[in-house]
């Protein structure tokens, strides 16, 4: 890294930083770039030399949280992929303790950041991404059950939607629930049992 991208990336880290700690305090409609700016100890031309918008920063902010996110697992998404053909298909049921509870973590440390997020549908890219989790993950999980491919998208949709509709009303809430209990829920609400007393496929 030059000193130049060094300067940049610190400069941006800042401006990340003190849009996370506003959106402690305020929605992001409340929030200004004089505040951002004061915040983060910039100027105001600084801020327009690297976003149009508070949503630009927004959107960076998130992205930098994702990063975070994934280092909260053991285990690389890379490496999750390309072992999707070989691990036994209980490995592959993914609504479980070991994946929803660093999840759930992350987002109740993170919340006012995701009650933005709510606001900001856009800067989520939620349909891009929907589409790229189930090319490289879920669409060959589907797979591995045996599920139709005539199928997929419902079970795209009910465990997508599931699953997110129980965490935004945990958020609505202040996520005063413990962890635990709401990846009990969860697990209640889309892990089932088929008439053999297998588990059914979860994401």
């Amino acid at each position: 890294m030059t000193k130049s991208e060094s300067k940049y990336f610190n400069t941006a880290r800042m401006m990340d930083e003190a849009l996370i700690e506003l959106l402690c305090k305020k929605d992001i409609q409340y929030i200004s770039v004089k505040e951002i700016c004061a915040k983060a100890g910039v100027n105001r031309s600084t801020f327009y030399l690297h976003y149009e918008t508070i949503s630009d920063l927004l959107e960076e902010t998130i992205e930098h949280i994702q990063a975070e996110f994934q280092k909260s697992f053991h285990i690389e998404a890379g490496d999750f992929i390309e072992e999707i053909d070989k691990m036994p298909l209980n490995e592959l049921i993914l609504i479980n303790d070991k994946f929803l509870h660093p999840y759930l973590n992350f987002v109740k440390e993170h919340k006012h950041i995701y009650r933005a997020t709510i606001n900001n549908p856009g800067i989520m890219r939620s349909e891009a991404k929907l589409a790229a989790l189930y090319e490289h993950v879920l669409g060959p999980i589907f797979n591995r059950f045996k599920i139709p491919e005539e199928e997929h998208k419902y079970w795209l949709v009910y465990h997508i939607n599931g699953v997110m509709a129980i965490v935004l009303e945990w958020l609505k809430w202040d996520c005063k629930e413990p962890v635990e209990d709401v990846a009990e829920i969860i697990e209640n609400c889309v892990r089932t049992k088929n008439a053999a007393g297998i588990e059914e496929p979860s994401i």
